[in-house]
């Protein structure tokens, strides 16, 4: 297990280096900030760049983890997210397609050149498009992904909207595609902009930036965007080196969601599962729908303002989250002084039923499939609120909603829940602080 040295917390740590893919007790910490402090990063563009780079052994590169003071397992860390903003000038994505030979059961995390044999082999750039990563060793066309419908697209400088570019300029930004993605120094993946996608073009999108990972470290080692229940449980009897058992997933702490509404001004609370905690992030997207059902969205770099203040013992398993009003279901939406004004009204009306005052919440579950997350989802936030199961899914069925983060398996589950459940779970001056006193 990792062990966080005795060293000075700072009140701001930067942070520009990153993991070869692979997060968890082994890896690098590269400082340790003061509860209350502040981590600023520059990332890395998640997903396409990665899958193309075989020397990364996960499907994102994510930074190296900061430690927070005082953060021990059992603890939770609050982590405001004060910032994200995007640097690339253009990306390119789609839903993707395997290509058998060129990986050891997960193309993900276990890639193999198809010439030489060679595991997380380095690879040198040949041109532009899908063949142009190849072997350094053996010049293998090696890059285990392709695309079956892909686009390029664009942002404008304020950074608001994207349109999806002709194939013309596409290549274009293929032979720069470093400096279009406005890649970090450190970064060693090869971007996605070299393959010059052009299948979907003259789309209009609009930016909405958040993160695709944010979280703390697993307690046993996992490939980065393996870390959740439906990518992780590829793991489970794998045949490469980076396989686990069933029980070995419970170390996993979901810091991959892909959930649209973790973005600025949200507040994430996670799970430390290691001292230190060790906080991590990337994947940061542009723009998502819910349920990323293309399999990937448009990956970008970009810098990143977190505030982090550790919370003596939760006892949490997964993260929970308090988002935005306006990315809460509209069922989950704190009641108005108005509403609850009638409330009162029909409850006098209707035998003196006594109100309670209640605020949003959401809990995270993820599991090999939908259903399963759901199931996962439930637990924790029962467990977390001293209810019994068929409770909250009333709750979230009349006061709020189940959310896709990513097909397959990753859900989160929202609802208004009693101030009094809150406050015995220690999190409702969290809420307060997000959505104000209850009416």
């Amino acid at each position: 297990m990792t062990t966080i040295h005795a060293t000075t917390a700072q009140e701001t740590v930067y942070v520009d280096r990153f993991c070869n893919g692979i997060i968890g007790p082994s890896a690098e910490v590269v400082g340790t900030v003061r509860s209350g402090g502040h981590i600023v990063a520059n990332t890395t563009p998640g997903c396409w760049g990665p899958m193309i780079t075989p020397e990364i052994q996960g499907g994102h590169e994510v930074t190296l983890p900061v430690a927070v003071e005082g953060a021990e397992p059992g603890d939770g860390i609050a982590i405001r997210i004060r910032a994200i903003d995007v640097t690339s000038a253009a990306t390119a994505s789609g839903n993707d397609r395997m290509i058998e030979g060129r990986f050891n059961g997960d193309p993900y995390c276990a890639k193999v050149c198809p010439g030489c044999g060679r595991a997380d082999e380095p690879t040198v750039i040949e041109g532009i498009g899908e063949d142009c990563v190849r072997c350094a060793d053996c010049g293998a066309i090696a890059a285990p992904f392709a695309f079956t419908n892909g686009y390029t697209i664009a942002f404008d400088d304020a950074r608001s909207l994207g349109i999806t570019v002709h194939a013309a300029q596409a290549e274009e930004y293929a032979r720069d595609a470093a400096r279009y993605a406005a890649l970090p120094g450190n970064s060693i993946q090869n971007p996605i902009l070299l393959f010059a996608p052009g299948d979907l073009v003259g789309v209009i999108s609009r930016m909405r930036p958040f993160m695709g990972q944010l979280g703390t470290m697993p307690a046993i080692d996992l490939p980065d965007s393996h870390n959740a229940g439906d990518f992780g449980n590829f793991l489970v009897g794998a045949p490469h080196s980076h396989a686990v058992t069933a029980e070995g997933l419970a170390a996993r702490t979901d810091g991959h969601m892909d959930i649209d509404a973790v973005r600025a001004g949200a507040i994430l609370v996670c799970p430390v599962k290691i001292p230190g905690g060790g906080v991590y992030m990337g994947d940061m997207h542009a723009m998502q729908g819910d349920g990323e059902i293309a399999g990937h969205t448009a990956d970008v770099s970009g810098t990143v303002t977190l505030q982090v203040e550790v919370r003596k013992g939760l006892g949490i398993d997964g993260p929970i989250l308090f988002p935005l009003e306006e990315d809460l279901p509209f069922l989950a939406r704190p009641i108005t002084p108005a509403e609850r004004e009638r409330a009162e009204a029909l409850a006098a009306a209707s035998g003196g039923t006594a109100l309670e005052s209640s605020l949003p919440i959401s809990v995270v579950g993820s599991g090999p499939d939908l259903n399963s997350a759901i199931e996962n989802g439930l637990a924790r936030a029962a467990s977390l609120l001293g209810m019994e199961i068929p409770e909250v899914k009333n709750r979230a069925t009349v006061s709020g909603a189940i959310e896709i983060g990513r097909a397959p398996g990753v859900i989160h589950v929202t609802f208004r829940a009693p101030v009094a459940t809150l406050e015995r779970a220690g999190l409702a001056d969290l809420a307060i602080e997000q959505y104000g006193v209850p009416a």
